[in-house]
């Protein structure tokens, strides 16, 4: 996983108005809460937050002066509708060794048996993992697979340390046959109708 490290300021304004100062400053608004500590206002280096918040999980370093930093995780960040640009973020406090819940991204790779469809039913996986462990995202092999495979969340390997959330009954994906192969192809059954005899001719 990747650790980025922002610069942070403590905010003493509050309000739309204030929050619109700091994003015209190119600063985004941010709260920092979490082990029962009082949440702490921010405001965080507008193009520096973008990129680091590209990643889901995020682990990062907040320099908050003085020599005093702590670190944190994005738990929901709050994107303009249209621009899409970072309006404001919430940040869960986080210690080194400490576990958290988190969704991670799946990502499928190989090739199942050629002429079947992959079909994703999952795209992460919630798992506890050290904050300071979480991956980037989980690999799920579908190398070989044929028609009719289907892989369930406790079939996965999860990285070392991590415990799967997500119910180890949930499908994540299935390996299929197209929809025509599956059906037959069209015209199926005009072809079983041809060998038939006509109907009888009504009598006059």
């Amino acid at each position: 996983m990747s650790e980025v490290k922002l610069i942070a300021e403590k905010r003493t304004e509050f309000g739309k108005g204030a929050a619109r100062r700091l994003r015209r400053a190119h600063k985004v608004p941010a709260v920092l809460y979490g082990h029962g500590t009082e949440p702490l206002h921010l405001a965080l280096p507008g193009h520096d937050t973008m990129m680091a918040l590209k990643h889901s999980n995020t682990l990062l370093t907040l320099d908050l002066g003085g020599g005093a930093s702590e670190l944190a995780l994005p738990k929901d960040v709050q994107r303009h509708a249209i621009k899409g640009v970072i309006e404001h973020v919430d940040l869960l406090l986080v210690r080194r060794g400490e576990k958290v819940t988190v969704d991670v991204p799946l990502h499928v790779v190989g090739d199942p048996v050629s002429g079947t469809l992959v079909t994703s039913e999952l795209n992460t996986l919630s798992i506890e993992v050290e904050a300071t462990h979480i991956p980037g995202s989980i690999e799920v092999s579908v190398e070989g697979a044929a028609a009719g495979t289907r892989i369930l969340a406790g079939e996965i390997a999860l990285p070392v340390g991590a415990t799967l959330e997500t119910d180890p009954e949930a499908m994540v994906l299935q390996v299929t046959l197209p929809a025509a192969e599956e059906t037959g192809e069209e015209g199926g059954a005009e072809e079983a109708g041809e060998g038939e005899a006509p109907a009888a001719e009504p009598a006059e």
